[in-house]
């Protein structure tokens, strides 16, 4: 009677616990609250964001901003206490924390290079926060784990904070965490595609601006199998196939941007720093 009692109260738990994601309309499994979710994103931010410098520069501050406001208002949590950090970096990296949380690199920016470039990268991180990733990637932690931990996670707990970090950073495990890290990665993809063209920013640009970031990546990438990201042509493969509904969102706004501003950066002649995980939900970064 016990064992039949926990089969039905997991059973609607985990039923209760499916949410439908925008634009993919997937089922996901989540047993964090989200109150709990936004909190933790919010303390691992501060903390990265600690260890970091953020940019002075006034005018690409307000590029990064307008793009990404434009995006928020179209997506499906316009209302969320978003936060958007520019860091000072060569790294070519950006992530997204839960509640909304994103930071770009400046180093990202010469592989943009335009709004709409900037667009591919901002609208496939906002995608993340949108979809809930990284209570996703908690709740497969807990559940590979064996235990039912989510209502008491805590960043003040040293064996908590690392099972959070590593939800929300870059996964370990060959076979399960891998893949299930890939799948986010797509599906970010085909949301961030919908916001960017909804937001007003020419779709065509996102298949270009991975075009660009896989050639200044080279041949320095891990194969796909041992990747939390798919490869290049996979990517941009899958990309293709969510293009036409993009392009039919784009042609029917009424205010159209195209490619946006063009970035003219200044040139820097020091060694480029060397790459380095960040816990986001996503890291989008140049491996050595």
């Amino acid at each position: 009677m016990g064992k039949h009692f926990l089969f039905i109260f997991l059973s609607v738990l985990i039923i209760s616990a499916c949410a439908t994601t925008p634009v993919s309309n997937r089922s996901a499994l989540i047993l964090i609250p989200e109150s709990q979710e936004v909190s933790l994103g919010k303390q691992s931010y501060n903390q990265i964001l600690k260890k970091e410098k953020e940019s002075e520069d006034a005018h690409l501050n307000q590029i990064v901003r307008r793009v990404g406001q434009r995006i928020i208002a179209v997506s499906d949590m316009p209302k969320l206490e978003w936060e958007i950090k520019l860091i000072e970096s060569d790294q070519k990296n950006a992530f997204a924390l839960p509640g909304g949380k994103i930071a770009i690199y400046t180093g990202i920016l010469s592989v943009a290079k335009n709004e709409a470039g900037l667009a591919t990268v901002m609208s496939h991180e906002i995608a993340h926060v949108i979809a809930r990733h990284g209570a996703q990637r908690m709740t497969q932690q807990i559940l590979l784990q064996g235990a039912m931990l989510g209502a008491g996670l805590s960043m003040k707990n040293s064996t908590q904070r690392n099972l959070v970090l590593s939800a929300l950073g870059v996964g370990v495990l060959y076979g399960l965490t891998l893949p299930f890290s890939r799948s986010h990665e797509s599906e970010a993809d085909q949301i961030g595609l919908i916001y960017m063209a909804k937001a007003g920013y020419d779709p065509n640009e996102a298949i270009k601006f991975w075009q660009r970031f896989s050639e200044v990546k080279g041949d320095k990438g891990p194969p796909e199998w041992a990747s939390t990201h798919p490869a290049d042509e996979t990517r941009m493969q899958g990309l293709r196939g969510y293009l036409s509904r993009a392009k039919y969102d784009y042609q029917n706004v009424k205010l159209k941007h195209g490619l946006g501003q063009v970035f003219h950066l200044p040139q820097k002649n020091k060694t480029p720093e060397k790459p380095k995980a960040i816990p986001g939900v996503s890291v989008e970064t140049l491996n050595p």
